[in-house]
């Protein structure tokens, strides 16, 4: 019997909002057999910085993106307070991850009802008995919780705007500390503001249920009991997902490379305020660390392990570099060679555990190890449902990310609960020479900046951001990245619609901003080609 032929397909953009994912596929029997992705925005935020102000990256760094500009100027400012070796106040530390979590807290219905979910409408899915009930909650713009889901993700940053005056593209976090000192009124109007978001979101529509009884949830057999308790449960927005999701068959595909990595986040008031790289690791409420599914196991994660190469992508340096030994040096005129170069994106790995998963699946499986210090958060839940559903999958990398908010919204409680209004926000560092880092955890992923400062200047700057490590191509002996692999065994219902490819690639919610491209999905042809500031 003649073996089936190969058809490509090359999709461009897949992202929604956050531009210019390009994705190829080979299918071949109706299942991708073969996957590329490009990054065809070069951002280029390395070359602009050099020879800066050391200061420089406070300000630009956060116009990376308009959704996670929070996450950058996190990293800006830790990474000049250890190269500095400044001393932040605890006031400081607290402001700092506010205003992180703010923005992660926006992310979540943003993403879940703007744009994830909207594949769940698609026409492939007429036949499932949750299809009438998702178009009605879920269709674009007349869906009745679409609209109060993308309305509600527009309160947590006002929280963020009590400290830095706006949203995005704020740079209240200075090395030494904040530019801001909330009053007493401040405070209040965030707690009443997460108040609402709680009463008129996260309890009522995500959940079904209050928050402390979604807590007692711990394991997957928890989580099962829980769905089936109480019709509100299980026609949650949280509920209808799951059984929708099963449903049509997202835990059936979408696994990736199946080892994983977060640099951990939110350092603790008390324990960061003189801050090192050595000292980071045991410093962090969100504890750092790499899953290898496979073996089962749990390690830190040390900067020093980062290693990006170029094979692949558009640049002409030395490969396999760690960043703090890159030069950022792009080549020109580039065309897309998939068995060459074909992205601007790195093929970023760990020199001794290789491709590595970034994202809120990451950060959750990491939550439940037994590593790092006694004190840290742990969370066993999502690391018992990859075990028991037999790895990742579209359905639980999504579920993971939302997870993740319950413990979110009670962080920032903690924080209101933790200041001390009339102690110091600010203590004046001095400026030296040095090299500095700076990680944090972006709502996609692990986000790190790596600083050296020679003459007063910035001699070098680096980023790599989450989507580095998930849309990356191959690696010099030619290892597919997270989403390449992750692709791989997708079913394709109707090549002239891939959904399902949308479904793994937002599943990461990869952000390449600024450039969009607009193709006619049966030709394949450019309509036309926008560039946006």
């Amino acid at each position: 019997m003649a073996e089936a032929a190969v058809q490509t397909l090359d999709i461009s953009p897949v992202g929604r909002v956050e531009g210019d994912l390009d994705v190829r596929v080979d299918i071949q029997d109706g299942v991708v057999v073969n996957a590329w992705t490009s990054a065809e925005l070069f951002r280029g935020f390395e070359v602009i910085l050099k020879d800066k102000d050391p200061q420089a990256g406070l300000v630009v760094t956060p116009r990376a993106c308009g959704i996670c500009g929070a996450s950058h100027l996190t990293c800006a400012a830790w990474a000049l307070d250890t190269a500095w070796g400044t001393e932040v106040p605890r006031n400081a530390i607290l402001a700092r991850n506010m205003g992180q979590l703010a923005e992660s807290l926006q992310s979540l219905p943003r993403h879940h009802y703007g744009l994830f979910m909207i594949d769940m409408v698609n026409k492939n899915y007429q036949k499932s008995e949750f299809y009438e009930e998702a178009v009605k909650r879920w269709a674009p713009f007349t869906g009745t919780n679409y609209e109060v889901g993308v309305t509600i993700s527009g309160r947590p940053v006002e929280i963020y705007a009590l400290l830095g005056g706006q949203w995005p593209h704020s740079s209240y976090m200075v090395p030494g500390g904040v530019m801001c000192a909330p009053t007493l009124t401040d405070v209040t109007r965030a707690w009443s503001i997460l108040e609402h978001f709680k009463q008129n979101w996260l309890e009522s529509m995500w959940l079904g249920c209050s928050l402390e009884r979604y807590e007692e949830i711990k394991s997957y057999d928890d989580f099962m009991a829980w769905l089936d308790e109480s019709p509100d449960h299980a026609n949650s927005d949280l509920g209808l997902y799951w059984r929708m999701a099963k449903d049509i068959g997202l835990d059936k595909y979408g696994q990736g490379v199946g080892k994983y990595v977060t640099w951990g986040y939110l350092p603790h008031e008390d324990k960061y305020n003189k801050p090192t790289i050595e000292n980071r690791n045991a410093s962090m409420i969100m504890k750092s660390g790499v899953y290898d599914g496979a073996t089962d196991t749990h390690e830190l994660m040390h900067h020093t392990h980062a290693r990006e190469d170029v094979k692949h992508a558009w640049y002409d340096e030395p490969s396999g570099q760690h960043p703090f030994d890159r030069t950022t040096n792009p080549t020109q005129n580039n065309t897309m060679d998939h068995e060459g170069k074909y992205s601007w994106s790195t093929a970023v790995h760990h020199d001794e555990n290789g491709r590595l998963e970034a994202g809120a699946i990451a950060r959750q499986l990491v939550a439940g190890g037994s590593h790092g210090e006694d004190w840290q958060h742990t969370d066993p839940l999502v690391l018992d449902m990859y075990k028991k559903m037999g790895g990742a999958s579209v359905m639980l990398r999504h579920f993971a990310r939302m997870h993740e908010g319950v413990k979110i919204y009670r962080e920032m409680e903690r924080i209101l609960r933790e200041f001390r209004l009339n102690d110091e926000w600010y203590i004046k560092p001095t400026e030296q020479d040095g090299q500095g880092w700076g990680a944090t955890e972006a709502i996609r992923g692990a986000l790190c900046h790596w600083i050296e400062v020679e003459g007063g200047k910035i001699k070098n700057y680096q980023i790599i951001a989450p989507t580095t490590w998930n849309v990356g191509p191959r690696t010099d002996d030619d290892v597919r990245g997270p989403i390449e692999e992750a692709l791989i065994g997708t079913p394709i219902a109707d090549p002239s619609d891939p959904v399902e490819v949308g479904h793994v690639c937002r599943s990461y919610d990869s952000c390449l901003v600024c450039t969009v491209h607009a193709h006619d999905a049966k030709t394949g042809k450019e309509l036309a080609r926008f560039r946006t500031a």
